[in-house]
């Protein structure tokens, strides 16, 4: 079953890449410092699963649509969550010297080259999304990277550090930090395959718990993944004091969470057939399987 997830995330990246290789092609973008387009490059094709572009794939062909109709929206997810960790690795933030198994951005160029970059491929990830032409998935993205989504989360975080334990206040922030932008995905493809209200519903129900299932198994990765396979450090939530679920359940508990979050994403699509339904289905449980 996990192997139609593979198969989709195969497919999405290699749709995505020729995608987004074009949307920075030079010659779109005359007069921009080569420096700078270059950064974004480095990090944009650092080798990532395009785990979200494929969920606005997914998505999309789960309700009739078709990839192409999907492509800017996957585009402009996997520019906003380069961009996000881009900005995660800074100095100012996590201050990780790997990513991906080779230096971060801001060690490979330098501090401020990073942060323009990663504002740069935020606000290009706009310009592509405006290829949908549909205003409702613009606003849906920009509140789920914005206050109360990903950029929210990241505050969150940061107040977490030496906090005292809170698993209310960590599913919370797993929610903005994490969820948001899987939750979009999912959505935004429902949006631009013309998805019914009880569908859109439906697939909303299943980002959510596959947000969910997706950070807690970051979470246990973080103490049990092997550095190699990840391509960065393990062990840093620890260091940071960060909390975690395994720090406040133990693995076992987190395990067993992680796989009614997968399941919970597997029910949210009761309603809906073919082989599109069905990726997104497997999707859930390659992200509580994954060893990176």
């Amino acid at each position: 079953m996990i192997a139609a997830g593979e198969a989709l995330l195969r497919r999405a990246s290699a749709l995505v890449d020729e995608a987004m290789r074009a949307r920075l092609d030079e010659r779109l973008w005359p007069g921009a410092p080569s420096r700078l387009m270059d950064a974004m490059r480095y990090s944009l094709f650092a080798g990532g699963k395009r785990f979200r572009p494929a969920l606005v794939i997914g998505g999309c062909e789960a309700v009739g649509g078709t990839a192409e109709a999907a492509l800017p929206a996957a585009c402009a997810v996997e520019m906003i969550h380069t961009y996000s960790l881009i900005h995660d690795d800074l100095p100012a933030m996590d201050n990780d010297d790997l990513r991906r198994g080779r230096p971060t951005l801001h060690r490979a160029f330098d501090e401020a080259t990073a942060i323009l970059a990663g504002d740069t491929l935020l606000t290009i990830a706009f310009d592509a999304l405006a290829d949908c032409g549909n205003l409702d998935m613009v606003r849906e993205l920009a509140r789920a990277a914005g206050p109360t989504g990903m950029a929210g989360g990241q505050v969150l975080d940061i107040e977490a550090e030496n906090s005292p334990p809170n698993l209310n206040g960590l599913i919370r922030l797993h929610r903005m930090k994490t969820g948001a932008l899987i939750r979009v995905s999912v959505r935004m493809g429902a949006l631009a395959g013309g998805a019914s209200p009880e569908t859109l519903t439906a697939l909303t129900r299943y980002g959510e718990a596959l947000g969910l299932a997706f950070q807690i198994t970051d979470d246990i990765l973080d103490v049990t993944g092997d550095p190699e396979k990840m391509g960065k450090a393990a062990g840093r939530d620890a260091a940071r004091q960060k909390t975690t679920y395994p720090s406040l359940l133990g693995l076992e508990e987190s395990r067993r969470r992680a796989e009614q979050s997968a399941r919970d994403a597997v029910d949210a699509l009761a309603g809906l057939n073919g082989d599109a339904a069905d990726a997104l289905r497997s999707l859930a449980w390659y992200v509580v399987r994954r060893d990176a």
